[in-house]
C-alpha cells in the first residue's frame, strides 16, 4: 500500500524555545542540535521571528539577524527556513507603518529566510493585505494564515469552522498572494472535530494543488489527535518538535507523531533512529537551562482559560524574575473573562499577550481597576476589528481609563500618519545616540524600541534561566569569580573582580571585606524613612524601574506620575497618592523593586 508522505516543519528551534524557555536561548548553545538534525535528514526549519525576535535583545544580549545567518550557514543553501510574523505587528506587539513591514520582509531575505508564516490574532484580513504583499515582493514564501482556538466552555461566537471558511474566503477576495495556506492553533484548544471540519470545507474551497499546513499545540492534551484529524482532512504539512522542546506546551514530537502513524496511511518519510540520535544531542545542549515544570504538562484547565504555549512560559518566566509565581494560578483563571469580553481574538501573540496583561491587572489591582494599554486599545479598535464586539462597559471603561476614543480606522493607515512611527523616527534615535543607521539597526529599534536601542548601545541584559551546578566548584584564583545569586525568585549572574562587581552586564564598583556583624543586618538598599518624611510612595507591584517622570524637588498633583516600572511587557506608571513636592527619590532606573517598596516621598 503506497502511503502519503506528510511533510512537518521542525519548530524546536523557534516555537519550540518560545513555548518552553520563554524563547531566552543563547545561539551557540543549540547550533549543535541543530546541526544534527539537518544530519538526521530535516530539510525544514522554524528559524526565528514571534517573540524569539524580540527575546534576543530583551534577555540575550544577542543579534537576532546573527543568528538567522548563524542558522543558515549550519543547514546550508537548500533547507526551507520558516519565520513567523504578525501582519502589521511584523515581529512586535505594537503594530507598525509600511515602511517598517516592507523593511521586515526586505531584512529577512536578506538574512537567509525562506518562508514566512503571516497570521493576525484578529483574523481581520486587512492587516495580511500588504504585509502579504511585502513578503512576496522580497522574493519569500508567503504562508498565509487563519488562527483557530476553541472557546472557553459555556462561550458562543466566532471560532466555528463557518468562521474559519468565511476568513479564508476574505483573504481569497482580497487577492492576498500566497504559496500555501496555514491554520494555526496557537493555544491547541481547537478540538479535533472542528479542524476536520475546517479543513476539509477548505480543501473543496482552495485550488486542488494548494500546499495546506495545520499548526497546534499540545498544552491541552489534543495535539496527536488535532494533527490526526488535519491529515484525514486534506492538510499536507503538520508541525512537529523535538525533545526536549516537545509536548505539553509544545507541539508533538517528531517520535511520537511517528509512533502514532504507524499502521496508517501517513508516512513522516523519517530515519526514525537518526532521528532519536539528534534528540539526544538536542538534549545535550539544553541540560543547563531551567526546564519550567509547566512546560512539560498537559494542562487540563487549558480550555478554560485558552493560553497558548509560547506565552505560558515566556510569562510564567516573567513572573518568576518579578517573584510573583505564587498568583500564577488566579492569573489563568481570570483568562476567562478577559477572553469572553475582549471580543474573542484568537488567543496567540500580541493578543494573548494583551489577555494576560488584563488578567495580570485584574488579580494584582483588582476586576478592572486597571486596563492594560494594549487590552484597551484592542477592545477599542486600534489593533483591528475584533470577531465579535467586545463586552460594552470594558469599552467604556477602557477609554475612561486610556482616554481613548474607539475607531474603525485601519491600524496601517493610522500608523502611516503617526510621525513618531517608522523608519525615519527611527533612524533619528540612532544618529542622536551615536549609532549606525544600517537598516538593520533602524528595524531593531521600531519593534524592540528602547531595549533595542539599549542593545545597540551595548547595554542590554541577560535573562536566560539556567540551572545550578550540583557540584561545588572553588573560586579561581585569578581572575573574575561567577556567581548565581537568587534574590526574592529572581536569578542574578555576578562576577566579581577585585574591586568590581558585574551583575547581568553593569558594572559596579564594590568593597568587600569579612564582617563580624550578624547576618540578619538588612542591607540599607533605601533609607529608613523616618516620621515626618513625608507620604511614602509605594510600588503597587514587583517590577523594574524604567524611568523617573518627575525630580527632586518638583511639584505634583495627586494621581500625577512619578516612576514607571515594567512588568509582563507592560510599562506601569507609579502615581503621587497626593499633592505635594518629590522630597526624595529612593531607586533608580535599572532597579528591581518589590511590592510595597517605598520608591518616593512627597511633602
Amino acid at each position: 500500500m503506497n502511503k502519503k508522505k506528510v511533510r512537518f516543519m521542525c519548530t524546536a528551534f523557534r516555537d519550540g524555545f518560545q513555548s518552553v524557555y520563554g524563547a531566552r536561548v543563547f545561539t551557540s548553545d543549540f547550533l549543535p542540535a541543530v546541526a544534527a538534525a539537518k544530519e538526521a535528514g530535516i530539510d525544514y526549519f522554524e528559524a526565528g521571528g514571534g517573540a524569539c525576535f524580540q527575546s534576543f535583545y530583551f534577555y540575550c544580549g544577542e543579534d537576532a539577524f546573527a543568528a538567522m545567518d548563524a542558522f543558515r550557514a549550519t543547514v546550508g543553501p537548500d533547507a526551507n527556513l520558516q519565520t513567523l510574523a504578525r501582519g502589521v505587528n511584523v515581529v512586535g506587539l505594537e503594530s507598525q507603518p509600511s515602511d517598517i513591514i516592507k523593511l521586515h520582509a526586505e531584512l529577512f531575505k536578506k538574512h537567509g529566510i525562506t518562508t514566512i508564516r503571516n497570521f493576525d490574532a484578529l483574523n481581520d484580513v486587512d492587516n495580511l493585505i500588504y504585509s502579504g504583499q511585502c513578503i512576496v515582493d522580497a522574493g519569500l514564501k508567503h504562508q498565509v494564515c487563519v488562527t483557530l482556538m476553541e472557546l472557553p466552555p459555556g462561550c458562543a461566537g466566532a471560532h466555528d469552522a463557518a468562521f474559519y471558511t468565511k476568513t479564508l474566503r476574505q483573504i481569497l477576495d482580497a487577492g492576498i498572494p500566497y504559496d500555501a495556506v496555514c491554520f494555526k492553533d496557537a493555544s491547541g484548544t481547537a478540538v479535533p472535530s472542528k479542524v476536520y471540519e475546517t479543513i476539509s470545507e477548505a480543501r473543496l474551497m482552495l485550488p486542488e494543488d494548494t500546499f495546506i499546513h495545520f499548526h497546534t499545540h499540545e498544552t491541552a492534551g489534543i495535539g496527536v489527535s488535532a494533527n490526526m484529524a488535519a491529515l484525514d482532512a486534506g492538510a499536507d504539512a503538520i508541525d512537529l518538535s523535538m525533545a526536549p522542546c516537545s509536548g505539553g506546551t509544545c507541539q508533538p514530537d517528531i517520535i511520537v507523531m511517528w509512533h502514532a502513524l504507524r499502521g496508517s496511511d501517513y508516512d513522516l518519510g523519517i530515519d526514525i533512529d537518526k532521528i532519536r540520535d539528534a534528540e539526544e544531542v538536542f538534549k545535550e545542549c539544553m541540560a543547563d537551562y531551567f526546564l519550567p515544570p509547566e512546560a512539560v504538562a498537559v494542562e487540563p484547565m487549558i480550555p478554560w482559560s485558552p493560553m497558548p504555549g509560547g506565552a505560558l512560559t515566556a510569562n510564567t518566566q516573567m513572573l518568576r524574575d518579578n517573584g510573583i509565581m505564587d498568583k500564577y494560578p488566579d492569573m489563568i483563571k481570570a483568562m476567562r473573562e478577559v477572553v469572553e469580553k475582549g471580543g474573542f481574538g484568537t488567543s496567540v501573540t500580541p493578543v494573548s499577550q494583551f489577555y494576560f496583561q488584563q488578567a495580570f491587572n485584574n488579580v494584582m489591582f483588582g476586576p478592572w481597576e486597571r486596563i492594560a494599554a494594549p487590552y484597551g486599545q484592542m477592545v477599542l479598535g486600534y489593533f483591528g476589528k475584533t470577531p465579535v464586539a467586545p463586552d460594552p462597559s470594558v469599552v467604556e471603561i477602557a477609554a475612561q481609563q486610556l482616554e481613548l476614543e474607539p475607531t474603525t480606522q485601519k491600524p496601517l493607515e493610522r500608523n502611516d500618519a503617526d510621525p513618531n512611527k517608522g523608519v525615519e523616527p527611527a533612524r533619528k534615535q540612532l544618529r542622536e545616540a551615536g549609532l549606525e543607521e544600517t537598516d538593520e539597526n533602524i528595524f531593531i529599534v521600531a519593534a524592540c524600541q528602547d531595549k533595542g536601542l539599549a542593545f545597540l548601545k551595548g547595554e542590554g541584559e541577560i535573562g536566560v534561566r539556567k540551572v545550578e551546578k550540583e557540584q561545588k566548584e572553588e573560586a579561581p584564583t585569578d581572575g573574575p569569580a561567577h556567581y548565581a545569586i537568587t534574590v526574592d525568585g529572581r536569578r542574578y549572574a555576578v562576577a566579581i573582580d577585585d574591586d568590581t562587581a558585574t551583575v547581568d552586564g553593569r558594572r559596579f564598583q564594590v568593597s568587600l571585606e569579612q564582617s563580624t556583624e550578624s547576618t540578619d543586618v538588612a542591607a540599607p538598599s533605601s533609607p529608613t524613612p523616618k516620621a515626618g518624611d513625608g507620604t511614602p510612595v509605594p510600588a503597587q507591584m514587583p517590577g523594574k524601574v524604567i524611568r523617573h517622570l518627575v525630580q527632586v524637588g518638583d511639584h505634583v498633583e495627586a494621581g500625577e506620575g512619578i516612576i514607571v516600572l515594567e512588568a509582563m511587557k507592560m510599562e506601569m506608571p507609579v502615581t503621587a497618592p497626593v499633592g505635594g513636592t518629590v522630597a526624595d527619590i529612593l531607586v533608580h532606573a535599572g532597579d528591581q523593586v518589590a511590592d510595597g517598596q517605598v520608591l518616593a516621598r512627597i511633602s
